[in-house]
């Protein structure tokens, strides 16, 4: 719908998307010389005001969470979309903790060259990137936050069930902090126009947004991604996920159910436990208790035989994820091909007190984060980092990959003087 009650078009998708990018590539060139610590300075005014402005936050949520039941939207999801005052209190801790990291070096020697020639390189912000992320109302302080270190500006659109939530924030938090700090709050702008033509109108314009960061339900994201392509903009997509942990046979078996526990914290996120290989060496023993802690915790376990694929990420299964799937691993090699081959390749764990299986496991093992007795909650931007992340890139390509941090958000430029 557009501000005036009216089914949204296509043409108000595109229209609303490029009138957002530009106003926010209006204010690219005034960033290049932004002192580091008034960026800073923004990031503590943007915690400031989530403590000021938590009233018409926790209204506007509210209104959310009420029209996401009415449309049927429970369990995980549901989960996902709510805030309340410890969650905004997590998000304004985390930002302070952002603003305290050192700002990377924007320029290092390479090498000398011949004739007299010094080789450096030097890191230029993206200038406008693009964030499509699910009804996650976190996400849009985070990836803003982001931009603001990186010195980008941006063009954020979030899923229509967090749209009040959002706007909430990108109005009552995130500009004045910005323009109290002395930037230009139009440096992070809000698609309004909710629907999935804004969504595509985001990865259509690549003289305006030419990176644009995708993260949210599989089947979506890669259309997404698919579409960009075409247009010719870059992606930087977390489209699937769903961890795996394996209990080799020289497992600790009560530490292996404190990491399930753990890993199980959430069920809407993608490094949540999504799938338990277990050696048949402790089969008989593990699976009655893992079966008895499941129960505890409300969660149900798909036993084999399975009627679904093996890798079947139970978060993004709308009123099933409640779920992780059990099976069978005939070592620790054979573990780390079933979550090569079977899963996104965003995380896998192994348990075991053998160096020589967790070692197999490690080089076996191809995904993106690879732990060994801890859990795959901690593949996260803060928690491996203490830095928010824009999203996990599982991509099998040179760049980043994992947690997508500011430190990423850059250009290399080569530059070649005298020496």
């Amino acid at each position: 719908m557009t501000a005036d009650g009216t089914l949204a078009t296509e043409a108000d998708a595109s229209k609303a998307v490029e009138e957002a990018a530009r106003a926010a590539r209006g204010t690219v060139a005034d960033l290049a010389g932004v002192p580091g610590e008034r960026l800073d300075e923004a990031l503590r005014a943007i915690a400031d005001q989530l403590a000021r402005r938590s009233g018409p936050v926790l209204e506007a949520n509210a209104a959310d969470m009420a029209a996401a039941r009415a449309d049927g939207i429970a369990g995980a999801l549901l989960d996902r979309l709510r805030l309340d005052e410890a969650r905004l209190e997590a998000i304004a801790g985390q930002l302070r903790a952002l603003a305290g990291v050192p700002a990377e070096p924007s320029l290092r020697t390479v090498r000398e060259l011949p004739g007299g020639l010094r080789l450096t390189e030097r890191r230029r912000p993206v200038g406008v990137i693009g964030a499509n992320f699910e009804a996650r109302p976190n996400v849009v302080v985070d990836i803003a936050s982001q931009f603001v270190k990186s010195r980008n500006a941006g063009v954020l659109r979030t899923g229509s069930a967090a749209i009040r939530s959002a706007v909430a924030l990108a109005d009552e938090v995130i500009a004045p902090a910005l323009a109290g700090a002395g930037l230009d709050p139009a440096m992070i702008q809000l698609v309004r126009v909710p629907g999935q033509s804004s969504a595509r109108a985001l990865v259509s314009q690549p003289g305006l947004i030419p990176l644009v960061i995708l993260r949210g339900s599989g089947d979506s994201t890669r259309s997404l991604a698919a579409e960009a392509a075409r247009h010719g903009v870059r992606t930087m997509a977390h489209a699937d996920g769903g961890a795996v942990l394996y209990a080799d046979a020289r497992a600790d078996l009560a530490m292996a159910e404190r990491l399930i526990e753990a890993s199980l914290d959430r069920l809407g996120v993608c490094n949540r436990l999504n799938l338990l290989l277990v050696d048949p060496g402790v089969w008989d023993e593990l699976v009655p208790r893992v079966g008895a802690l499941l129960d505890r915790l409300g969660i149900a376990a798909s036993l084999p035989p399975h009627a679904h694929p093996l890798g079947h990420e139970w978060a993004l299964d709308a009123g099933r994820e409640a779920t992780v799937t059990v099976a069978p691993a005939d070592g620790p090699r054979a573990a780390a091909v079933l979550a090569n081959e079977e899963t996104s390749g965003l995380a896998a764990a192994i348990v075991t007190d053998d160096r020589a299986a967790a070692e197999e496991f490690l080089g076996a093992y191809a995904g993106t984060g690879a732990f060994w007795n801890s859990t795959t909650r901690l593949l996260d931007g803060f928690k491996l980092f203490s830095v928010p992340a824009t999203g996990i890139n599982n991509n099998a390509v040179p760049g980043p990959r994992g947690p997508v941090t500011f430190r990423d958000l850059y250009l290399r430029q080569f530059v070649v003087t005298p020496a």
